[in-house]
């Protein structure tokens, strides 16, 4: 069929089999296509398993920037028998699938509204590879050779990449270099190339780089200052410890003596890793550890005494699909609420909601001055979608003359001149905050003994009803304090009045923000938007749900977490708040955001009241 020539903007998803090697295949072709200057967004869907199931990545190639999942396919690269007739059923009208034509598709698979690119990958392989392993291999490569002749790739990208993958190993670069010529040949021979779907040469990256959030995450820490970390191994977490033992062996490593300034501790369990956190912050260091939800279920007593006891407490939880083992490789925004409030008791906890790899970096290295600041944990809320793909974001940057943020604590001198007696949970400035000292500060002043019991100002064991609650009053003014040194929210008002609003938060923005884009360009549909970007929420948030009469609350949870925080902490109407909600355990796409978005709006002006869509 007849197409339209439609450049740099399209979806590629390449649909395999877990465990063949196909990953560094799959990336030869996302960062080629970045390579030649296009923004790209690559989303990885794997199982939990080791190998055999259905794997699939999909690259949205968007030379204008729009870096959420769009929804639907263009071009599938279909090289798994188990799930070829759901990945047909997925390409849009229009579209093109390729496979693996040395075995021919069954006739009930076909569809007239879409072209099939046939290919003989394997009976290729078999031809000019005796080994098994080769074979399965080296068709990998070749199928991103076909699809660089498919969609008019410069074939030079993708050779340079390998020359780089298997740099100071040339046995390795000839045999891959040819399996992608081979591929690239075969397309051409066989099919019209390219298709209606081509890939050009753009300037529009900049000086952007491709990072994983866990990446960022371990840099931040480092650059936070970090020299502890306790941890347990647990999807999808794994990466920030070892990006920060990575970075720690470049950057914490004297010169001189080759003395490492840096712990890395691998613990028994979660419950082991965030207790040697907590000592090693009572002690002095700026320590962390990083886990996921079944993680952070094991850790809320500890969490719970850190906040009680006051003992600053860093944690990064890379979110998945829960409940229980739920599904640890999918990706959902699955504990704002059990991050809250963590612990059994009237708790609060601080909370991050960073949307790109740049402020997982600046998030976790702020997160360490707040919770030392404020003496208390403080939760880095990113996801599996956002630690784990490779995301498109500016380059970091640091300030070499910012200093950390150590809060209030005494010293030897302070307490030598103190006038009076030190209280531990003394607030001396009305702000909630109270001074602390470090262990062996002083030979005789400044010490207090550390419980998770109820006590007095000066540390002093008591089941006196008043104490109890000027000390738990006490700490609900520290959270109010921090609300203002919290990052802010990012408001985007639209040119025109508006009266209906879109909260966002995390991973959902990218989606979002396009979202909102075509609801105006479409359908003629204004919003005002606005990124939550920490817990406690900043006089900003209540002001901008304030102004609209009703507010969207897109999140990827099926509870309306983010919604319920809202309502409980702003003490909202919920009338005003309509969730929309993703939570199949795969990254919310801008076209369901607004076909949900634009379906309400649509209701609401034919029907004579407002219903919330669960």
């Amino acid at each position: 069929m007849k197409r339209d020539i439609v450049t740099n903007l399209f979806v590629v998803k390449f649909a395999n089999v877990n465990g063949t090697g196909s990953a560094s295949a799959n990336k030869l072709f996302s960062k080629g296509v970045f390579r030649m200057g296009v923004p790209i967004s690559a989303k990885n869907i794997f199982p939990s398993n080791i190998q055999g199931l259905p794997t699939w990545y999909e690259v949205r190639v968007n030379e204008k920037g729009f870096l959420g999942r769009r929804g639907g396919i263009d071009v599938m690269v279909g090289m798994n028998p188990q799930s070829m007739a759901r990945d047909i059923a997925e390409v849009e009208k229009g579209g093109y699938f390729v496979y693996d034509s040395t075995k021919p598709l069954e006739k009930s698979m076909l569809r007239d509204d879409i072209d099939f690119i046939g290919l003989p990958l394997t009976e290729k392989c078999r031809e000019l590879y005796e080994d098994p392993r080769q074979q399965q291999l080296f068709r990998n490569v070749m199928y991103i050779g076909a699809v660089a002749a498919l969609l008019d790739m410069e074939l030079d990208v993708p050779k340079a990449l390998i020359g780089e993958q298997f740099k100071g190993k040339p046995k390795l670069v000839e045999p891959n270099v040819k399996a992608l010529e081979t591929g690239y040949d075969l397309a051409r021979a066989l099919h019209d190339c390219p298709l209606a779907f081509r890939i050009a040469r753009r300037d529009n990256v900049g000086n952007r780089i491709l990072m994983t959030g866990n990446m960022a995450c371990g840099l931040g820490a480092v650059y936070g200052g970090a020299t502890v970390t306790s941890w347990y191994p647990i999807t999808p977490s794994t990466s920030v410890i070892d990006s920060f033992s990575r970075f720690c062996r470049q950057f914490r490593v004297d010169p001189e003596t080759g003395r490492k300034n840096y712990t890395v501790i691998q613990a028994e369990d979660e419950l082991s890793a965030i207790g040697m956190v907590i000592g090693a912050a009572w002690n002095g260091a700026r320590s962390f550890t990083a886990t996921s939800g079944p993680g952070l279920s094991l850790m809320t007593e500890f969490l719970g005494l850190a906040y009680f006891a006051e003992i600053p407490t860093v944690l990064i939880n890379v979110q998945r699909a829960g409940p229980s083992t739920g599904m640890p490789t999918r990706t959902q925004q699955s504990d704002i609420l059990t991050a809250a409030y963590a612990s059994h008791g009237d708790t609060r906890h601080i909370c991050l909601y960073p949307s790109t790899p740049r402020e997982c970096f600046e998030f976790t290295a702020t997160a360490f001055d707040l919770a030392e600041r404020f003496q208390t944990p403080v939760i880095v809320m990113s996801d599996l979608d956002l630690g784990m793909n490779d995301n498109m974001c500016d380059p970091l940057e640091w300030d070499d003359a910012r200093t950390y943020d150590r809060g209030k604590v005494y010293r030897a001198d302070d307490l030598e001149n103190l006038p009076g007696r030190f209280g531990r949970y003394l607030d001396t400035d009305g702000d909630g905050i109270c001074y602390r000292t470090y262990p062996g500060t002083h030979p005789t002043k400044g010490s207090f003994f550390t419980r998770g019991t109820s006590k007095d100002e000066y540390a002093v064991y008591t089941e006196a009803g008043e104490k109890y609650v000027a000390n738990v009053d006490r700490l609900m003014r520290k959270w109010h304090t921090a609300s203002h040194h919290v990052p802010k929210p990012v408001i985007r008002k639209t040119d025109r009045p508006c009266t209906v609003g879109v909260v966002y938060y995390g991973t959902s923005e990218s989606a979002t923000l396009e979202a909102i884009y075509h609801l105006e360009d479409l359908h003629g549909i204004s919003l005002d938007a606005m990124g939550i970007k920490a817990l406690p929420f900043t006089d900003e948030i209540e002001a901008f749900i304030g102004q609209h009469d009703y507010v969207f609350v897109v999140e990827q949870n099926r509870d309306a977490q983010m919604r319920s925080l809202l309502i409980n902490e702003l003490e909202l109407d919920p009338q005003r708040l309509v969730p929309v909600l993703h939570y199949d355990g795969s990254p919310i796409t801008a076209r369901f955001i607004r076909h949900e978005i634009r379906d309400w709006i649509l209701q609401t002006t034919t029907s004579p009241r407002r219903r919330i869509r669960k």
